[in-house]
């Protein structure tokens, strides 16, 4: 059964995964309005759940040696998805393993090698154990940023609107949540460009549903509580945000 968590829990979740290193329990709490010792029996009780799983360091591996990154596309077959996906961790070079619920491509695996010859080795370890590859991408660049809805509360609840480099009339690039009463929800991108809800010069690049993360077409519907990134060299204006939030 999921864990129950409170707006409490959901700010420390998303400062600790802005960053955990250089963020303690006190500078938490001052953003949250609450104790210190409240912070950390929080953060305690999300341990013990296994809600917080670890605290990883973000390694650019580019940059030891000039050592390059592998993700493949695997799949099991009829064997235990579990089992197979701990059998992998072992293989050297293999750094992280995502079960995915599918029948194939059921396994997303990571790897670090020092050079072609040592990637071309892992992927016959990680063969030789009946996974099959389906599909493989060399990683240039990842990036990371905390989930938007566990964000910092104002007065009247989670702003929709957040990671804006300047609002309305100079804005390039903003993140923000659409809304139930959004002209937009429930249309697709191309609707919304023929009901001009979008000016032509403004992209929608990137939508995040349900943890998952879409690279829109024309054909893509937008849904309420999705986390858009929208995109105009000229400015987004507050009528294309209206459009966003409804308000």
């Amino acid at each position: 059964m999921p864990l129950q968590i409170d707006t409490v829990d959901e700010q420390i979740l998303y400062y600790l995964s802005q960053e955990a290193r250089h963020t303690s329990a006190p500078d938490i709490a001052e953003k949250v309005d609450v104790s210190a010792p409240t912070v950390r029996n929080r953060i305690r009780r999300l341990e013990e759940e296994g809600v917080i799983r670890g605290y990883h360091a973000d390694i650019d591996y580019q940059k030891v040696g000039g050592r390059l990154t592998n993700h493949y596309v695997c799949s099991t077959g009829n064997r235990d998805r579990e089992e197979m996906a701990h059998r992998v961790l072992d293989v050297p070079g293999v750094i992280n393993v995502r079960e995915i619920m599918s029948g194939k491509g059921d396994l997303r695996i990571t790897v670090v090698g020092t050079d072609t010859d040592d990637l071309t080795r892992i992927a016959q370890g990680i063969t030789s154990l009946g996974i099959e590859i389906d599909d493989e991408d060399l990683i240039h660049r990842e990036y990371f940023r905390p989930y938007a809805p566990f964000g910092p509360r104002d007065e009247e609840g989670a702003s929709p609107v957040t990671g804006v480099a300047g609002l309305a009339g100079d804005a390039d690039v903003v993140e923000i949540i659409v809304r139930e009463q959004a002209p937009i929800a429930g249309k697709t991108l191309q609707e919304a460009n023929e009901e001009e809800l979008i000016p032509s010069d403004v992209l929608v690049v990137r939508i995040n549903r349900d943890e998952g993360t879409i690279t829109p077409t024309g054909e893509t519907l937008i849904k309420e509580d999705d986390f858009v990134t929208i995109h105009s060299r000229s400015g987004v204006t507050e009528e294309t945000l209206e459009a966003f939030t409804g308000d």
